[in-house]
């Protein structure tokens, strides 16, 4: 395509296109999904290894223990959800010197990678949240009403805030994640209340409600990386035929608005997840995973190009 501005006949033969697709090209365009279960189902099985079979790196050093929100890794390496730690903190609790550290190293790569990766890549409510869409664009489900999706800032202000006032980490007491987690690690049984009533949420009520509107992680690790994170989506809008099948399947669509993120080119906003669904659908390669560095000079290149 070149820089005119594409008409619909050209949104209309980028649709063709997907049509078009063979089955090992299809196959092809869900490998981020399936690196994502990958990632997903292997942090999950790292930790059940550890508790139910022994899994060790080493005689007397487990491979995972721990949970989500504070673990140990191969007896050496801690880390801990900085979420969870400050709002331990504002309960006035003690912290330890390794919490902290732990702390410290999952900020550190989120922030350089992009807080939201963690959303997409490793929170196990994801799959559940995922399903429930799929489901939901099949069976053509309408929402039943609209909300913001700032009620999640709102949600992160009010953890914190609950926090201080009782003494009680409040997220942490009622998150579904720490749920989900123990029930599949070591079966308490709650969990798989907790998800059916988010995985009914997000089908029948509100298209991705849980993660996109409510979750008060989420919230907290889109303000993480937002202006440091150098894994990002680049947009190349010389290529761009604004056929909208990115925003289709993108569950954060308001981050691909095509006009402001073509000024940068790339998605910069930090509620982005990298999730990988738009940039292997894309059938004219206007989006593809980069690195920041890496996108200015490829838009430098492509400006020289038009000129």
């Amino acid at each position: 395509m070149s820089s005119i501005e594409p008409t619909r006949q050209d949104a209309q033969a980028s649709l063709d296109k997907i049509r078009a697709r063979t089955l090992p090209q299809r196959l092809w365009s869900w490998r981020y999904i399936v690196l994502r279960r990958v990632s997903q189902l292997g942090i999950l099985l790292m930790f059940f290894g550890t508790a139910h079979w022994g899994w060790q790196v080493a005689k007397d050093v487990p491979l995972l223990t721990g949970n989500l929100s504070a673990s140990k890794f191969a007896g050496i390496l801690p880390m801990a959800d900085p979420f969870a730690v400050l709002q331990i903190f504002l309960t006035g609790h003690v912290l330890q010197t390794e919490v902290l550290l732990g702390a410290g190293i999952v900020f550190a790569f989120y922030l350089i990678l992009g807080g939201r990766v963690y959303c997409a890549w490793v929170c196990p409510v994801n799959m559940v949240t995922d399903l429930a869409n799929w489901l939901r664009m099949r069976l053509d489900v309408r929402p039943i009403f609209h909300i913001t999706r700032n009620v999640r800032y709102l949600m992160l202000a009010a953890a914190l805030v609950l926090s201080a006032l009782t003494g009680v980490a409040a997220f942490e007491w009622v998150s579904p994640i720490g749920m989900m987690h123990r029930e599949i690690i070591f079966g308490l049984g709650l969990g798989f209340i907790a998800l059916l009533a988010i995985f009914l949420f997000d089908l029948l009520i509100l298209k991705n409600g849980w993660c996109g509107h409510l979750c008060p992680l989420g919230a907290f690790w889109s303000v993480v990386g937002r202006h440091t994170a150098q894994l990002r989506v680049r947009f190349d809008a010389r290529t761009c035929t604004h056929c909208g099948e990115c925003a289709r399947v993108c569950p954060e669509p308001q981050v691909l608005n095509l006009k402001k993120i073509a000024e940068t080119g790339y998605v910069y906003s930090g509620e982005c997840s990298n999730c990988g669904r738009c940039s292997p659908l894309c059938p004219e390669g206007s989006l593809a995973f980069d690195l920041r560095p890496l996108i200015r000079r490829h838009n430098e290149r492509s400006a020289r190009v038009v000129s």
